[in-house]
């Protein structure tokens, strides 16, 4: 690692910053729900990335594991219980104005209940082919595609609002 900074939101560089001590500020999950080659995704009403697409998903309640969280933020979002989540990789986000997200990521093949839209979220289904990544953040075209061929990742990013900054992938 080359020249660290000991405030990681000074870092313009994943190289930057020491992941080993690193801790983020909330930590929160997302679930991919992925059958008959097409994905569910969601077009968020509130909170961070609010007007994106992105998957459902949230933070965690304290005491919560991260598959408990994307299983409870599904059936509040879309009011679907995923089934059989599968564990795809993890991502660490720390934003420029210090903020910092440690996200786990979920997939699913199958369902229990009806898709429908709640106050925090519009659902939307797309071919696999035919992802909408300009309406998504930034980093989704680079990791989507792993998740999609269930290759486990652990990603770090550095994030100036919504423009990435810095970013590294590894495959685990």
């Amino acid at each position: 690692m080359s020249d660290l900074v000991s405030d990681p939101a000074k870092a313009r560089r994943v190289d930057q910053i020491d992941w080993s001590r690193w801790q983020a500020k909330d930590l929160a999950t997302l679930l991919f729900v992925v059958r008959d080659g097409e994905i569910l995704l969601i077009r968020k009403k509130r909170g961070l990335g609010a007007g994106k697409i992105n998957g459902p998903g949230g933070k965690l309640d304290p005491g919560e594991t991260p598959e408990a969280c994307a299983v409870r933020e599904c059936q509040e979002e879309l009011c679907i219980t995923p089934l059989a989540p599968r564990y795809c990789g993890q991502h660490l986000f720390q934003f420029v104005d210090g903020y910092s997200i440690h996200v786990w990521v979920y997939r699913s093949d199958s369902y229990e209940g009806e898709v429908t839209e709640t106050d925090e979220a519009l659902p939307l289904w797309f071919p696999v082919d035919e992802i909408p990544f300009d309406e998504m953040w930034e980093d989704d075209r680079l990791w989507l595609p792993l998740m999609l061929e269930e290759k486990p990742f652990l990603a770090r990013y550095i994030f100036d609002d919504d423009s990435m900054v810095d970013h590294a992938i590894e495959l685990v």
